[in-house]
């Protein structure tokens, strides 16, 4: 494993967390030793969002923000709330709609408070123009369904053959992806990319490591998830385990983990349209 890549990317990495409180700013160094030069900040609720925009003023050059509710606090968000997120989402400073989706595993928050947390922020996601960032947990088929509803015949970004048809936007991400090839390659015809973290190295994550090999090369994004999904189960995640995902990613793919990592720059910057990612 390579100990830096230029131009490196964490596409999903929740360092507005407590978990980063004492530190944060020596894990920021250790990324940028690392070559990180882009690291997308995903909220997960209102006060989360809120801190990812903070993130981003103060870290300008580095952290883009995005604003959203996750599955597990669908079910906390009132009307409140919501006029809040949807305030932040249409804010210039915000890069996208996330992280949002469905969790079947878990149903910290009911499947249909979930399905209508969703739908309604794709909605919003559509009003404001930014691609989203979603969440997929044992509820492949249901998101699946969900997205292609959303895009329907709206002319979007579709990944082909490693180039980006149309001049619209990407529609979004499937972060962290645990799906199959079947499911990726649907999804990114549709203009989705399709984003890996430190499961893929795993043997038993047969769907990923599947799609990972048979994605063009303009369909893949690398992430972190950090603080979660760490190397081992009591080691906090951050985002120099990109490394290891760039690494994993060449294995599978024949190719060498520089050629990961600039592909992931290129396919971040599309996404973002408009960030300078290691200007």
């Amino acid at each position: 494993m390579p100990d830096s890549l230029p131009g490196l990317i964490d596409s999903h990495c929740h360092l507005q967390h407590s978990a980063f409180d004492q530190d944060r700013q020596a894990v920021i160094d250790r990324a940028q030793q690392a070559g990180i030069v882009r690291i997308l900040v995903p909220g997960w609720e209102l006060a989360s969002s809120e801190a990812a925009l903070e993130l981003n003023e103060r870290f300008l050059q580095l952290i883009s923000p995005a604003v959203g509710v996750h599955p597990h606090h669908a079910a906390e968000a009132d009307e409140v709330a919501w006029a809040q997120i949807e305030a932040l989402a249409a804010d210039p400073r915000t890069r996208a709609v996330g992280e949002i989706g469905l969790d079947f595993f878990r149903n910290l928050s009911p499947p249909d408070v979930q399905r209508d947390a969703f739908v309604r922020q794709l909605d919003l996601a559509r009003r404001v123009g930014k691609p989203v960032l979603v969440h997929d947990r044992d509820a492949h088929e249901a998101v699946t369904d969900a997205l292609v509803a959303w895009v329907g015949d709206a002319t979007r970004g579709a990944v082909d053959g490693g180039t980006a048809s149309g001049a619209s936007r990407l529609a979004g991400v499937l972060h962290c992806f645990s799906g199959n090839a079947e499911m990726a390659a649907r999804l990114t015809a549709r203009g989705f990319l399709v984003s890996f973290a430190l499961p893929v190295s795993f043997r038993s994550a047969v769907g990923p490591r599947v799609a990972a090999t048979e994605l063009p090369e303009s369909a893949i994004l690398i992430e972190t998830d950090a603080p979660w999904l760490g190397p081992g189960a009591d080691r906090r995640n951050e985002p120099t385990t990109t490394l290891r995902v760039a690494a994993e990613l060449a294995r599978l793919r024949g190719t060498s983990a520089e050629a990961i990592a600039s592909a992931a720059n290129a396919n971040l910057r599309r996404l973002l349209q408009g960030d300078a990612i290691g200007a």
